[in-house]
């Protein structure tokens, strides 16, 4: 079994060798503005315009939450938007938008794909910036999903 690995530094900039996957939680509506996305869209434009895409498109495929969407960065670079948050924070929201049976879900077809990829996964602490959601109930999922079928992990906490 693997493990978690928490380490300080961005996200965006996976340490290690070999291929990494870097996942993130992503809202239903289709909006991508705020958050860790923002940091994704300055290095790379392939996620946000295929994660736009991909809801213009619902209709013809599986957008919705708990979809997960992998998208090719780099050579051995890949992001994981997935689909984990009903709407977004607003002023007048009475509950956090994180779903966590859908980033239960997005985790388990992303365990398949980065074992199908023989890659790392790297990401902040997911559904729990924006999202509202706690880390003490992501974790297990991660490391259900993940860890626990081999896939290495490293968390980034901000410097």
């Amino acid at each position: 079994m693997a493990e978690i690995t928490y380490v300080r530094g961005d996200a965006t900039a996976p340490r290690g060798k070999g291929v990494k996957v870097i996942a993130h939680v992503c809202n239903d509506l289709g909006g991508w503005g705020k958050g860790f996305v923002l940091a994704l869209s300055r290095r790379w434009p392939e996620p946000e315009s295929a994660f736009r895409r991909r809801h213009r498109e619902r209709a013809e495929n599986d957008f919705g939450l708990g979809a997960l969407q992998v998208v090719r960065v780099e050579p051995y670079v890949w992001v994981a938007n997935l689909v984990g948050q009903r709407g977004i924070r607003t002023g007048r929201s009475t509950g956090v938008p994180v779903r966590y049976e859908a980033i239960d879900s997005g985790l388990a077809a992303l365990g398949d794909r980065a074992l199908d990829l023989g890659a790392s996964v790297h990401m902040p602490r997911i559904g729990c910036g924006l999202a509202g959601g706690r880390w003490e109930q992501v974790e297990p999922l991660v490391t259900a999903r993940l860890t626990a079928r081999g896939v290495p992990v490293t968390v980034y906490d901000v410097d």
